[in-house]
């Protein structure tokens, strides 16, 4: 089975999903999946579009050394190309959507969803933003569209919190949540515990590209609410966006707590909530005293954690210690392996092969 890719942004998660796709061509072989890059959309070094395929592999490596992502570049649009993608005869065509997080509105990622499924494509995203200002919306105009929108890598990286929902627990009715879900101001509290300044702390995540030159959606508590929103959105069916969480952040100025906090064998996290009460859906994001015995006190560096309070299993945790730019590329394969999978099923049950 052909599918054909449009990557819209091609950063650090972009470019490793790409050579994710040659480090496990096998399995992609075992189960009849051919990806082909027929297209790369990004803000800085211009746009390529070839319906017959691109090597994705050689663009990535120019694109990390700042290159323009072709010899071919153009200045088309995300959206002139996705209207490209949807001309194609390709048997599934998908668009990956890995664009920068605007918590402010979820654009222009909101808008390259919409585009990618009216023009017959499915769509896989790493962005939470979509899920966090228009889950419903967007669901809903995927089912009439007969596409999926999938969107495994919005929180906590490659780890499958959606689909653990959504895939095994039916019946389920999840009552809230708690976790650890942003990695840079976990490793930066973690640092501090051993006296590491805030700035020293945060220039590694920076240099390590787990957190943007400008780190104010981390610090200032925005991403975490931006992954409590989407939570809240999928699991509990809540109406909500990043600016409806009360949000708290972290900063050099925590460094006496997070000390006072070690000096009685606790620890500082910044942790996201939400739960259902009589009056809706509460959530929240802020600094919490932890005993060391907790499941997310217990967190190291990038580690992260969620805790879902459900109403027939009790609580369930699923922790994960390594986080990383890879990972959240994983999670994009694993949703082009779904996409995939589904689009068989369905060939063989209408009976075509």
């Amino acid at each position: 089975m052909r599918v054909a890719l449009l990557l819209i942004g091609f950063g650090h998660v972009g470019r490793r999903f790409v050579h994710l796709l040659d480090a496990l061509k096998p399995v992609l072989d075992a189960r009849g999946i051919e990806p082909v890059v027929v297209g790369i959309a990004t803000g800085r070094h211009g746009a390529i579009f070839e319906g017959a395929g691109l090597d994705a592999t050689q663009i990535a490596h120019q694109a990390a050394g700042g290159q323009m992502v072709g010899p071919s570049s153009t200045s088309q649009s995300a959206h002139d190309l996705i209207a490209q993608l949807g001309s194609l005869s390709a048997e599934v065509r998908v668009v990956v959507e890995t664009t920068t997080l605007d918590v402010r509105f979820g654009e222009p990622a909101i808008s390259h969803v919409r585009a990618g499924l009216a023009a017959g494509a499915h769509v896989i995203s790493a962005n939470k933003g979509p899920v966090a200002h228009a889950y419903h919306a967007l669901t809903s105009e995927a089912a009439a569209a007969g596409r999926r929108f999938l969107f495994e890598g919005a929180v906590m990286d490659g780890i499958p919190i959606f689909n653990l929902v959504r895939e095994t627990m039916p019946g389920v009715r999840v009552l809230g949540f708690r976790g650890v879900i942003n990695s840079t101001t976990n490793h930066i509290l973690t640092a501090m515990e051993h006296g590491e300044p805030f700035d020293a702390a945060l220039a590694r995540m920076q240099a390590e590209g787990i957190a943007e030159a400008d780190p104010s959606l981390d610090v200032d508590g925005w991403d975490a609410a931006a992954k409590v929103s989407a939570l809240a959105n999928v699991w509990m069916d809540a109406r909500m966006t990043p600016q409806d969480v009360r949000r708290e952040g972290i900063s050099a100025g925590d460094a006496s707590r997070v000390s006072a906090a070690v000096a009685q064998g606790r620890r500082v996290k910044l942790v996201g909530r939400a739960a259902r009460t009589s009056s809706g859906i509460v959530t929240s994001v802020g600094l919490e005293t932890l005993d060391v015995s907790d499941p997310l006190g217990g967190l190291e560096g990038q580690a992260n954690a969620l805790e879902i309070d459900t109403d027939i299993l009790g609580r369930v945790v699923i922790t994960q210690r390594d986080g990383g730019l890879e990972k959240t590329a994983y999670a994009l394969f694993a949703d082009l392996v779904t996409v995939a999978a589904e689009t068989t099923s369905e060939v063989v049950f209408r009976g075509v092969r």
